[in-house]
């Protein structure tokens, strides 16, 4: 399934780079084979003869079967129902072709979240997979140590063993079998990780299709100079020599030790795998159309939960969500997949979903205008819009929270600090393009008012640039309705945030402050700020434009401190939108900014010419 590979290539892929591994477990050096089920079903089709040379070899204990599912997804970006049903029609398929059910789990593209562990455990697996590095560089207080042994990983109810993965390992042992290092370097690399007593680590946990392959992805692809598997047979044959022992994944759980570890941070929510150009961003918001796919999984989803569908319906939903469609796909098989998800979605009847609102009847709902303003009270609601700057939330109050307004704009001078000297508004939209000003609908907006005794609706437009900026504030008694679009004549790199939310510091209490979500799991992860400062939409460089970010499976992001909350869901099956979080201690006060994003930039992104449109909604309570 990997992207730069064209189909009529996976047969040579098969041959000069699958077959020779199983040629390096024969010659009795044990290998850890990862593969999902959809793949293990491709290989079987192409090339069933590989297949029953991996079953022979897993018999006589010569390979050991690593698990991820019946297809590469990546779980913090999907619902806890995908997630649950990825694994156990993974097992199946395991089962039915090799005989086998793996013991361990590789987490996918090691996209790591807390609510995952749990899922993990219940489907059956002993333990798991994940990358170190991420993890280790958000919590110092880990020893190194750590790493040689597996440890446990904290879930929301349950634990389980990690077995670590080694991002610099693994690149350096590329590098080797590349002929970019001599033996001599690899080896002095290794031997700085060795001490006299016994423990483990990882030569390498990445794809098999880059040794004597090249997928085309890179400009700066390495020539294959020699045949790069006996370059490997050769290393391990001298680090043998030098006294190392190679064992299988599961031979290191036998040694693990009890630390319990939480993997998550504020700042880094999902970890992932590599260098931090690898973010959940990557799946979520880049490619050809991530936020588009990702939308359309969401409704086929919601969808799905009015019947009992077929298994070959939740194969097709499962292969729909494999990540390997929303980063480097090619433009050949991009075209076979995009009909085909298209027409899976009419055949279904997948559509999007808007909130319904079961409105209690309000005492009353009262508008007030002047020149600069306009304000809508209910029974338990209080918000005042900035009419010159967009319909922007000037001050909203939740009465039955608090007093004051918990959420609204900070005006230019609000902080002493020159690196916040700006107003900084709640309910707008922003777009940046590399190099030019921001497209902002934050200017004198058409609108009109329709007002009822139990509610008051406000329609907004406004053109800024090429952008056409169109909104909808509903106010209920206890809750307001947002629905935004943005028409744009085509995609082309720039940063979309269609909505961003302020809060009023002096409202909050500073030491208590958290934020809360779903990141592949049906249970709530809760996030501690504890004046650390978070920047999960901090650009890395030029070309990308976000570090992190917060899966939202359930379109729900809640945050608040030990007093009150704040619950801001958005519709997945409108827009995926990938929620972040921006939280700066400043002395005794903070800022704390939840905004929303539409679309990213990497190298993965890809521009088109055709009309483009953001469509979304939330509701705030």
């Amino acid at each position: 399934m990997y992207s730069s590979i064209e189909e009529y290539q996976r047969q040579d892929v098969i041959h000069k780079c699958y077959y020779p591994l199983l040629e390096i477990a024969q010659n009795g050096f044990p290998i850890s084979i990862e593969l999902s089920g959809l793949t293990l079903e491709t290989i079987q089709q192409i090339e069933p003869r590989w297949v029953e040379e991996l079953k022979r070899l897993l018999k006589s204990k010569k390979v050991e079967l690593i698990g991820s599912g019946y297809s590469q997804i990546i779980g913090p970006l999907l619902p806890y129902e995908i997630n649950l049903k990825n694994q156990l029609m993974g097992f199946d398929v395991y089962e039915k072709i090799l005989g086998v059910k793996p013991r361990i789990a590789l987490v996918n593209e090691m996209a790591y979240s807390k609510g995952l562990v749990d899922i993990y455990k219940t489907v059956g697996y002993e333990a798991i997979v994940m990358e170190w590095n991420n993890p280790y560089r958000f919590h110092k207080e880990w020893s190194k140590d750590w790493l040689y042994f597996p440890q446990y990983a904290n879930g929301i109810n349950d634990k389980i063993p990690v077995i670590w993965a080694d991002s610099i390992a693994f690149q350096k042992f590329q590098r080797y079998a590349h002929k970019e290092i001599l033996i001599k370097e690899y080896a002095e690399y290794l031997d700085s990780h060795n001490i006299e007593q016994a423990r483990f680590f990882p030569l390498y946990a990445n794809d098999a299709e880059i040794f004597n392959f090249r997928p085309g992805r890179y400009e700066a692809e390495a020539n294959i100079q020699k045949n790069e598997w006996k370059r490997i047979k050769k290393l391990f044959c001298v680090l043998k020599n030098r006294g190392f022992e190679f064992v299988f994944v599961k031979d290191t759980l036998k040694y693990k030790q009890n630390n319990v570890l939480n993997f998550e941070s504020p700042q880094q929510p999902i970890p992932v795998k590599k260098q931090e150009k690898y973010n959940i961003n990557r799946w979520a918001l880049t490619g050809r159309d991530d936020l588009g796919i990702n939308t359309k999984i969401y409704r086929l989803l919601e969808e799905f939960k009015k019947d009992t569908p077929a298994k070959e319906d939740w194969q097709k939903l499962l292969y729909f969500a494999s990540s390997d469609f929303r980063t480097h796909i090619t433009q050949t098989r991009w075209e076979k997949f995009e009909k085909e998800l298209n027409d899976f979605v009419k055949k279904r009847g997948a559509k999007p979903a808007r909130f319904v609102i079961d409105n209690t009847k309000n005492t009353y709902c009262k508008t007030f205008e002047n020149l600069l303003d306009f304000t809508v009270e209910t029974d338990k609601l209080n918000v005042t819009f900035n009419k010159k700057k967009g319909f922007t939330a000037k001050g909203f109050v939740f009465k039955h929270k608090s007093d004051k307004p918990l959420i609204g704009t900070l005006p230019h001078g609000y902080y002493d600090d020159i690196s916040l000297g700006a107003d900084f508004f709640s309910f707008h939209s922003i777009i940046e393009k590399p190099g030019e000003h921001k497209i902002t609908n934050l200017c004198v907006t058409d609108y009109s008012i329709d007002k009822t005794d139990d509610t008051a609706k406000i329609k907004t437009i406004c053109r800024s640039k090429e952008a056409i900026f169109f909104r909808e504030y509903k106010i209920f008694k206890d809750k307001i309705r947002v629905y935004i679009k943005i028409n744009l004549p085509k995609r082309e790199f720039a940063i979309i945030h269609p909505f961003s939310i302020t809060f009023i510091p002096e409202n909050f209490d500073k030491n208590t402050l958290f934020f809360a979500t779903h990141n592949g799991s049906n249970e709530l992860e809760t996030f501690q700020l504890e004046n650390r400062a978070v920047n999960h939409s901090q650009s890395l460089s030029v070309l990308i434009s976000a570090k992190h970010g917060l899966g939202a499976t359930e379109g729900a992001v809640v945050v608040g401190d030990k007093d009150k909350k704040i619950t801001v869901e958005h519709s997945q099956t409108l827009s995926a939108l990938i929620p972040s979080v921006y939280y700066l201690p400043i002395d005794e006060t903070f800022f704390l900014r939840l905004q929303y994003s539409a679309q990213e930039m990497d190298e993965t992104f890809k521009p088109a010419n055709t009309p483009q449109t953001i469509e979304c909604e939330f509701l705030i309570y």
